[in-house]
């Protein structure tokens, strides 16, 4: 009887998705809501952009955030041009907006509930009344857990 090996089932690499989501999820959080918008900075709740100093200190944590969010880019492309060249890789446009939707949202939940809600280094809009911050901030929560809802959906239409 000769052992004949099953060749593995073409698949894509969830993991690079999920990596670029996140990393994606960041520069967007990073760029439009500090830069841009310029509604909070990385710890403008604990010190408010009130003094240079107050914005110098914030303009680095900033930066160190995004430092992060381009590794995890870097991380993820570099999972994503690996896994492309295994013969067991399959191309997947709809896993790949997926698993980039889901590794957003949890981006936005991660962020949303650590740094907004549990350590209260910022606030997703600091520019309204501070009544209004906690609404800003469930928002900003449902955003992220509705990219995750389509992220999964779209997977599971996929492998249904």
């Amino acid at each position: 009887m000769t052992n004949l090996k099953q060749p593995s089932a073409r698949s894509f690499p969830l993991s690079a998705g999920l990596i670029l989501g996140l990393g994606l999820g960041g520069f967007f959080d990073g760029i439009v809501l500090h830069q841009m918008l310029q509604w909070h900075h990385m710890l403008s709740s604990w010190y408010p952009v009130t003094t240079i100093e107050n914005l110098e200190l914030n303009t680095f944590w900033d930066g160190a955030f995004h430092s992060g969010t381009y590794v995890a880019l870097l991380i993820g492309l570099f999972t994503l041009w690996r896994s492309g060249r295994l013969s067991h890789f399959r191309w997947s446009t709809r896993d790949l907006v997926a698993t980039m939707l889901i590794g957003f949202g949890m981006f936005n939940l991660v962020e949303g509930i650590v740094d907004h809600q549990v350590l209260g280094l910022h606030h997703v809009n600091e520019t309204v009344a501070r009544e209004q911050w906690l609404a800003w901030d469930l928002g900003f929560l449902a955003w992220g857990g509705a990219m995750v809802a389509v992220g999964m959906v779209i997977m599971r239409r996929r492998h249904a």
